[in-house]
């Protein structure tokens, strides 16, 4: 657990993802589009992928992939981020990262 809660707080964007999956790669490119930079955990790749899901969905209340963290705080999946985009509201959460 504290192995995800200092990725999370060490780094600005995290997106907890699976590199099958459709929406991971559209919530990476929405980043890539913005030359943001985030850190990405692929679970499907690490061997403790599944329990890092558990603990995900005990902080976040589901287990579906992407789970994306802006400084410090879970805002959605994909498209939960998206609209935040769209709405002007995910440049301000960028940039109150250090």
């Amino acid at each position: 657990l504290s192995n995800i809660q200092e990725i999370i707080s060490d780094n600005c964007v995290v997106i907890f993802s699976k590199t099958t999956c459709f929406y991971c790669k559209m919530a990476k490119k929405l980043f890539e589009d913005m030359n943001v930079n985030y850190t990405a955990v692929e679970l499907d790749m690490d061997t403790n992928g599944s329990q890092f899901q558990d603990i995900l969905e005990r902080m976040t209340g589901g287990r579906t992939v992407p789970r994306v963290f802006v400084n410090g705080t879970f805002v959605g999946g994909a498209t939960d981020t998206q609209r935040l985009h769209e709405e002007g509201k995910l440049l301000p959460l960028l940039h109150q990262c250090q």
